[in-house]
């Protein structure tokens, strides 16, 4: 195998925009087919789930690095604004945040995890809507977690935090009439 300038190296850490954060435990050669295939061996330790990528898909694919410091910043500033929530019906806004979330944007996501988000003393959220919020603010956590060499759980106590501290000014109850 000629010495080639891999963008990821044995040991990093890697966003995979459909699975989120996994590290790169290989670089193998495989012949596939008849063809000589140099992939990046992918380890999500949440999914137990190891994957094959080839060097030659990575950019096609979105696999990229750990967000920079300032996307990071933004994502956090993100879960301070104010919840978006569209008027449309949940079906159709359930297929934009999944996009969202699968897109391995990490504003994006955040977006995600501040629009479902609900405080405590908030309506109930649909079984649905749950699963979006876990798997976003999930997918969020990890992300957080490799970046501060941390852990999910700490990754996500910080993430509430910051929802828990924010979203009562934006749900504070309208004078009725």
């Amino acid at each position: 195998m000629a010495a080639k300038a891999f963008a990821f190296d044995v040991g990093d850490y890697v966003v995979y925009p459909k699975h989120g954060v996994g590290r790169v435990i290989e670089l193998q050669e495989q012949e596939i087919a008849g063809m000589k295939l140099e992939l990046y061996v992918l380890r999500f330790e949440k999914e137990r789930m190891t994957l094959r990528v080839p060097v030659n898909k990575v950019e096609a694919i979105g696999m990229r690095k750990l967000s920079s410091d300032k996307t990071l910043r933004e994502a956090l500033d993100t879960l301070k604004g104010k919840p978006k929530v569209k008027r449309t019906m949940w079906s159709r806004r359930a297929q934009e945040y999944e996009a969202k979330i699968n897109s391995g944007d990490l504003v994006s996501i955040a977006e995600v995890t501040r629009d479902l988000f609900r405080a405590d003393d908030q309506p109930e959220q649909s079984y649905s809507e749950r699963q979006i919020f876990e798997a976003a603010s999930s997918r969020l956590a990890r992300e957080l977690a490799a970046m501060e060499k941390t852990d999910e759980p700490a990754a996500l106590k910080k993430i509430l935090a910051i929802l828990n501290e924010h979203a009562p000014k934006y749900y504070e109850a309208a004078p009725v009439a």
